[in-house]
């Protein structure tokens, strides 16, 4: 059995209904690939509308002992307290955000396809580095693709956990959870359908 865990990641609309598909999302997670992780990522919002749509989301995430990662602001991590915050590479500098957000918080970083701003990323204390896009995808425009061997090569030669992003889907998986990604990032492939459906979909690749 592979290791190999989920990584969710929120569509930028949070409002409505989400709250329930999460919590949903979450109780379908088999022990074959668990969610251990879900990031809060919302974009043109002041902080306080910030804190307001996190709120019950954080509280979903608690109850079921699922990682609370803020994307992009440390400000708003420190003040909503939550579990950690996903860094990208013009979001701010490792050791200041574990300087504000202590020991314990959970700080990731992109690193796109680069080793070198990996390698960066983990002198500097992150607890995970995050690559790709692997696949096409529509959550965000790509800069950056990234092939199965820097997942590979990560492994041989590090510690420290690795995500995988970009266009992920149940369907082409399970290379990079071969190639060694400890997380898959993923977002429309569960969203942008039924949720228990889809991370079910996920642990089966695996069985």
């Amino acid at each position: 059995m592979s290791d190999c865990q989920l990584y969710l990641i929120s569509p930028l609309d949070v409002s409505g209904t989400f709250p329930d598909r999460l919590a949903r999302a979450l109780d379908a997670q088999r022990p074959e690939m668990p969610v251990t992780a879900f990031q809060f990522r919302v974009k043109g919002v002041d902080q306080h509308e910030a804190v307001r749509l996190a709120e019950p989301l954080q509280a979903i995430c608690a109850d079921r002992d699922v990682g609370f990662i803020v994307n992009d602001s440390v400000a708003l991590a420190k003040r909503i307290g939550a579990d950690g915050v996903h860094l990208g590479q013009g979001d701010g500098d490792v050791r200041e955000a574990r300087e504000l957000l202590g020991r314990e918080a959970q700080i990731g970083v992109t690193c796109h396809n680069s080793r070198h701003l990996a390698m960066e990323a983990g002198e500097a204390g992150a607890d995970y580095v995050a690559f790709g896009a692997f696949f096409p995808t529509t959550t965000k425009d790509v800069e950056h693709r990234a092939e199965l061997e820097i997942l590979e090569w990560w492994q041989m030669y590090f510690e420290l956990p690795c995500v995988a992003i970009g266009g992920i889907t149940p369907e082409n998986c399970l290379p990079l959870v071969e190639a060694g990604a400890d997380f898959l990032a993923v977002c429309n492939a569960v969203w942008s359908g039924d949720e228990v459906r889809a991370v079910q979909a996920f642990a089966e690749r695996l069985t």
